[in-house]
């Protein structure tokens, strides 16, 4: 499985960008897709989760209400809407699969995206 991020770039605080993790391949139902983030001197953070058979959502509570994840199982693809964007949501960006349902753990996701920059200047 290969994932390919795109979608990342610079703008203003208060302003939106949406985020798109294509994936190869078929994708289970029984597969979760997730996205991280990884600021600069920081630990990488869980940021959302999609259940790809159900759809089901999960998002860390630092962007609930602000930010969207969503999938179209046809192009085998997923998106992350990221409106009210503050300068803390500054940091590398990368999506996830987990064979097994991972929700947070990212230990536990098998295949990595190489990771879009997302920049929110104040």
């Amino acid at each position: 499985v290969q994932l390919q991020a795109s979608g990342g770039g610079l703008v203003q605080a208060g302003g939106s960008l949406r985020l798109s993790c294509a994936a190869s391949g078929r994708t289970k139902s029984s597969t979760t897709m997730g996205w991280f983030r990884q600021a600069p001197g920081k630990e990488r953070e869980w940021v959302s989760t999609i259940r790809w058979g159900t759809g089901g959502t999960y998002y860390a509570d630092s962007v609930k209400g602000r930010f969207t994840i969503s999938r179209d199982s046809a192009k085998n693809t997923m998106y992350l809407q990221m409106n009210s964007l503050k300068p803390e949501d500054t940091a590398l960006y990368y999506c996830a699969q987990s064979l097994r349902g991972t929700l947070y753990t990212w230990g536990s996701y098998d295949y990595w995206g190489q990771g879009t920059l997302v920049t929110v200047s104040s």
